[in-house]
């Protein structure tokens, strides 16, 4: 998604599509009233609207108990170093988040004595290693948006330091609940024999090429076909990439990658009983709802395999097109990032 169709993209789903009011107190400001409680959510890097709209719908008095009392309540602004344009929003969005309450402090040592749990909002994947870890250290639960990472190798990184210091933590785009997609894991059209998902695939510089956007697009094909991709092999035009996974028992997944034309998030899925169009996207409420659930209960709802397998399928996606779109095994993409899993 270009960044100026990223920011209407944004605004749509933090105020229309969430169904919140917000009333400020007389001050100009919103009360948060997580309190010493266990339920305080530090945040970390305030470079992407997405810090706007989870601190709005998590800290909005009219909530009521939908995300388990859990608020925003203290923010680390620092995001990225490269990324401009967006590192040229942090005082926007920082005053934005500090309108709803909300604390800022001037690094993530600070952030983690006043916080219980931990979103990590940076929208630049390589800064994640770096500020997820003192985190995981601290032994604070903590959810990491996408993406996820900036490479695969940090990805297992990441991995690795949250088995060693026993932290829970998970990621995922908030277009994994898309509309539809949990009645067909409840076997709706029965077995699920392929999947062609599709949306936004805009490039960045400093990320692999679908790390940056196509993730979400890709996120949906996992969250129908599940783990067990083999291969990948990738077509790329300026406009579109075409990215097609060969899972266990030869079914077939894919991915469209748009950057020409109009732009959106769904996917065709082809079952046993019946064919079926997923393509109404539920915003962030969802989302968020499964974050403090997490922080409630410490259970993952998106196992760490999946979330490393859904980014070994884009690192092979990166190789097959460097190798003229030949298929990539998976299994040696992830032998190279494996290679400095270990974290000291």
């Amino acid at each position: 998604m270009r960044n100026t169709d990223r920011r209407s993209f944004i605004k749509q789903t933090a105020l229309a599509g969430l169904g919140l009011s917000f009333i400020p107190t007389a001050s100009g400001m919103y009360k948060t009233d997580a309190g010493d409680n266990g339920k305080r959510i530090g945040m970390i890097g305030l470079d992407t609207g997405h810090c706007v709209a989870f601190t709005q719908a998590l800290n909005d008095p009219s909530a009521g108990d939908r995300f388990g009392g859990f608020k925003v309540v203290a923010a680390y602004p620092n995001g990225t170093d490269n990324i401009t344009e967006w590192k040229n929003r942090i005082p926007e969005f920082t005053k934005e988040v500090k309108s709803h309450g909300v604390e800022i402090v001037g690094s993530i040592d600070q952030l983690l004595k006043k916080a219980d749990v931990v979103i990590l909002t940076c929208i630049d994947g390589n800064k994640h290693l770096e500020q997820a870890l003192p985190v995981l250290k601290a032994g604070k639960k903590l959810f990491i948006d996408k993406p996820f990472a900036g490479s695969l190798r940090d990805a297992y990184a990441i991995a690795a330091a949250a088995r060693r210091y026993n932290t829970p933590m998970f990621s995922a785009s908030s277009l994994r609940y898309i509309d539809g997609a949990r009645e067909i894991a409840e076997g709706k059209i029965g077995k699920v024999t392929g999947v062609e998902a599709y949306s936004p695939a805009h490039i960045e510089a400093h990320h692999p090429d679908l790390f940056w956007y196509g993730v979400h697009g890709v996120e949906i094909l996992f969250t129908i076909m599940g783990t067990g991709c083999k291969s990948v092999k990738r077509t790329f035009t300026k406009g579109t990439d075409m990215v097609v996974g060969l899972w266990e028992n030869d079914r077939i997944g894919s991915f469209r990658g748009i950057r020409e034309g109009h732009g959106n998030y769904g996917a065709t899925v082809f079952g046993e009983k019946g064919i079926t169009v997923l393509d109404k996207y539920q915003g962030y409420i969802p989302l968020l709802e499964k974050i403090t659930t997490f922080f409630s209960t410490g259970i993952v709802p998106v196992k760490i395999e999946e979330t490393l397998e859904i980014f070994a399928f884009m690192q092979a996606a990166e190789e097959s097109k460097a190798k003229g779109g030949i298929a990539v095994d998976i299994a040696s993409v992830v032998q190279k990032a494996k290679g400095k899993e270990e974290i000291s």
